[in-house]
């Protein structure tokens, strides 16, 4: 399965944010989309997921594909998490297929056991943040799309996040966009 994203072009009040850009996302690659803010990175993977529309330009799911969608695992820039429940039901919401002794496992690797069951609220930033990982990396998907996937992250557990991003990619894409590129020459750096 190959994403193809083909002269995209977006503006917003009347400033080009996205100008004539193509890349084609396969599965089993990593793509690092990196630039200074303001430079269109959010706006990119909104149009990839179809969330935004591009004003010229195509993104299309190319080869031996069945349905005319994929299946995402999502890090929005804002961690959209419901406040009121733990970490492990933010996770396990996402699906009837997601088993709570797993989320459990998973969650552990990036965080405190004490923090699990706790109302997400109470935790810290980046605390949230490494939910929203787990959260989207929870059920097997076509590629995982990640908006700043670091924010406030120190280095160790960056270091650690990534690990655990890419043991839980499989064979799907990766796109993830970032200003800071350490650790990630895994992947295509691509500069918007």
């Amino acid at each position: 399965m190959t994403i193809e994203v083909k002269d995209v072009t977006k503006a917003f009040d009347g400033k080009n944010v996205i100008n004539d850009f193509s890349l084609d996302i396969e599965e089993e690659h990593s793509y690092i989309i990196t630039g200074p803010s303001g430079c269109g990175k959010t706006t990119l993977l909104r149009i990839i997921l179809g969330l935004e529309k591009p004003d010229s330009g195509t993104v299309k799911l190319l080869g031996d594909y069945k349905y005319p969608y994929i299946n995402a695992g999502v890090v929005f820039q804002e961690d959209r998490l419901c406040d009121d429940f733990d970490a492990v039901t933010n996770v396990t919401m996402v699906s009837r297929k997601v088993f709570r002794e797993t989320v459990i496992e998973d969650l552990k690797k990036l965080l405190p056991e004490e923090e699990l069951f706790k109302p997400v609220r109470e935790l810290s930033g980046g605390q949230r943040r490494r939910v929203s990982i787990v959260r989207a990396c929870a059920i097997p998907s076509d590629i995982l799309i990640m908006d700043e996937p670091f924010t406030g992250l120190d280095d160790d557990m960056r270091k650690k996040t990534i690990e655990f991003i890419r043991d839980k990619q499989g064979s799907g894409a990766l796109v993830l966009t970032t200003h800071d590129t350490r650790e990630l020459d895994f992947g295509r750096t691509i500069s918007l």
